[in-house]
């Protein structure tokens, strides 16, 4: 080894070597590992540039910066560490120094890699190190994969053992939780199992099988493996075959012509049909994708959905594609009946699982909408009103909003804008405002809605009141709806009276129950400005004066 190589060496060993070592102890003091977690780091970078490593090297000799990354970083961020490099760097003056020092670099790390100097856990059974190095103005870049197959022959006989013991074995026995991010990893990796999926579903479904009655380490599982399903798509078909494009939203486009191959493509369309349950738009996004390279099956999913969702009676026909989530409604005798059997066929699609956040296409005769400001004039909103002018059809319209409401969640009816609406909107909205018997369920609605970042929800004060008459029933309705709003730039409601004892006492309990900003928000959307209500109390008399001067200091905590 050359000198100037091995100062080289020396100055990147010192900060990585201090590194290894603080995680080292770090690792030791963790118990509790899963089976399948390998190994911690896998990841080295080596950078040398030509800039100052800062202002005190001006007016002093300097010979660059060498900067070392012990994991991937992000495009975003830098926490490199870096030191100037030495007066060493003078002799590197041509691409036989750089590759010199790149199987200098392997060399030595790989010695690190393969000993038992430091705990068993801190290294994977991969490693990759890559030198970036700036020569005659432009970025050279070497990479290597380095291979502990010690470790790799005993990470294979752990997964089987895995697999044997706690995936194939019959309940009661699961995989404890943590092993689930680490194994569907594992899945997605070629070192482990064939990438087809005739060898990664059948593992996939058995773990969800055993899961099945415990919603919580279910929903765990469909996330890791949605994950990592996503990690293996954007590695090996996403930065390859396509670029990106969108500051804030990822869009892709092809960038050459080359293809993957047709087993590439296959198991692509598979990744992209698995974590359809959790992210239905991530699924479309891929279908798609697989169809610009070439997928004849993702055409035909495109055109049909993945499962044939369609019904057809004497009253209505319906056709669902859980790829473009869009379900279609052909009402073919304009009967409560026809409606009844639509309502039935999509409550059945949801709960076999069919996006909630769907769009609709609407065929019939009828067209009616819900009597209030801000919400779209869509099929979909058209449909439910016309569910809605049929009393009968009422508890079914709910056992619909029940099971559609999914906070964070929308309906594709529109564009994402201010019209955007929570899935149950149209139907719990209709309910609320035709039948008193469903206020709880517009007080759950109004639990979960985002009010952050939905907006239709702000006009239904006013249609709740033209409905329904303020009363000691329809008020904690009233103030949930209130409280539901998207603050913005709202007004106080008009024409809203308290002019009876009972209801203002109540009006009292229902805000002492409330935080401090809530009491003040509702108190403006009644009355307006503090000084308006000092008005009210002006013009009241006993015992309405001393009740509506209880709610003043909350009125100027707000303000």
């Amino acid at each position: 080894m050359s000198q100037y190589i091995a100062r080289f060496w020396t100055e990147v060993w010192q900060q990585l070597e201090h590194f290894y070592q603080q995680e080292n102890d770090r690792i030791s003091q963790i118990k509790d590992w899963s089976q399948l977690h390998l190994g911690v780091h896998h990841y080295v970078k080596v950078k040398w540039t030509s800039k100052k490593l800062n202002k005190l090297q001006w007016g002093t000799p300097h010979y660059g910066t060498i900067s070392i990354d012990t994991h991937e970083p992000f495009s975003w961020s830098d926490d490199a560490y870096k030191i100037a490099a030495g007066d060493y760097m003078r002799e590197i003056t041509d691409i036989s120094h750089i590759e010199a020092l790149f199987s200098t670099l392997c060399k030595e790390m790989d010695e690190v890699f393969q000993s038992n100097k430091f705990h068993a856990k801190l290294f994977d059974y991969r490693f990759q190190i890559i030198l970036e190095f700036e020569h005659e103005g432009r970025e050279i870049s070497y990479q290597k994969e380095l291979i502990n197959q010690e470790k790799l022959a005993a990470a294979k006989q752990t997964i089987a053992a895995f697999i044997e013991t706690k995936i194939m074995a019959d309940l009661p026995v699961r995989p404890a939780e943590k092993d689930g991010f680490f194994f569907a990893r594992h899945l997605i990796n070629p070192d482990f199992f064939v990438q087809h999926e005739a060898v990664i579903e059948p593992l996939r479904q058995r773990i969800a099988d055993k899961y099945r009655g415990n919603e919580e380490r279910l929903n765990q599982w469909m996330y890791d493996y949605t994950m990592a399903f996503k990690d293996w798509a954007e590695k090996n078909i996403l930065s390859i075959y396509f670029e990106s494009e969108g500051e804030y939203t990822t869009g892709w486009r092809l960038n050459s012509e080359l293809r993957p191959t047709q087993e590439e493509l296959t198991f692509f369309v598979y990744i992209a049909l698995q974590i359809g349950a959790k992210e239905p738009d991530t699924r479309k996004q891929y279908i798609e994708l697989a169809q610009q390279l070439g997928s004849q099956e993702a055409a035909i999913y495109l055109q049909h959905g993945i499962c044939k969702h369609a019904s057809k009676t004497v009253h209505f026909q319906g056709v669902a594609n859980d790829i473009l989530k869009i379900i279609t409604i052909q009402i073919l005798m304009e009967k409560e009946e026809a409606y009844r059997e639509a309502l039935q066929y999509i409550i059945g699609l949801l709960q076999e699982g069919f996006v909630k956040g769907y769009n609709l296409q609407l065929e019939s005769e009828q067209e009616n909408y819900l009597p209030m400001q801000g919400l779209a004039k869509t099929e979909l909103h058209q449909f439910f009103a016309n569910c809605l002018a049929y009393p009968n059809l009422y508890p079914l319209i709910a056992d619909y909003a029940q099971i559609a409401m999914e906070e964070y969640a929308w309906y594709e009816d529109v564009e994402p804008s201010e019209l955007s609406a929570m899935p149950g909107t149209y139907a719990v909205f209709g309910l609320g405002l035709y039948s008193d018997a469903y206020f709880s369920l517009v007080q759950h609605y109004m639990s979960l809605v985002d009010c952050e970042h939905q907006l239709v929800q702000n006009g239904y004060a006013e249609a709740f009141l033209a409905a329904h008459n303020l009363s000691l029933d329809t008020l904690p309705v009233l103030l949930d709806i209130l409280l539901s709003a998207n603050e913005g730039e709202l007004e106080p409601l008009i024409g809203l009276v308290f002019d009876e004892p009972k209801l203002l006492a109540e009006l009292i309990h229902q805000l002492e129950q409330k935080e401090d900003y809530e009491r003040g928000y509702v108190l403006y959307r009644i009355f307006g400005s503090s000084r308006e209500l000092a008005q009210h109390i002006e013009q009241a008399l006993s015992p309405i004066k001393e009740m509506l001067g209880k709610l003043t200091e909350w009125m100027e905590d707000y303000e």
